[in-house]
């Protein structure tokens, strides 16, 4: 599958990208201007997007496992991991999840 894309021109004096200002096409770097009308073509080579494979049952083999007490069970093992769910400028929200597979009670906190 092809997209189109750009051509660009480049300045013959410094190479830059053509830029379009207020009348005319001119190189940022320079004081090079055209009156030439830059016609903008591009294309592009899309391919075909891979298969995500889902693996249920050993994801959570890779998380790392500490000592929290489960709030349902009270297993005294969880597994652990962290992701930003506010504003950037906010603490991660942290996930705990039961190891002992017959809760698998997941909680986070927020502190």
């Amino acid at each position: 599958m092809y997209v189109r894309l750009n051509k660009m021109k480049f300045c013959p004096k410094c190479g830059a990208v053509l830029v379009q200002k207020t009348k005319n096409y001119g190189c940022p770097r320079c004081n090079y201007s055209t009156k030439e009308k830059v016609k903008i073509n591009t294309s592009e080579k899309i391919g075909e997007k891979k298969q995500v494979v889902v693996m249920k049952g050993i994801e959570n083999q890779t998380l790392p496992i500490i000592a929290e007490t489960c709030k349902k069970c009270k297993n005294k093992e969880a597994y652990f991991w962290t992701i930003q769910t506010r504003a950037g400028d906010e603490a991660e929200t942290k996930f705990f999840k039961c190891t002992n597979p017959k809760c698998n009670y997941t909680w986070r906190d927020y502190s």
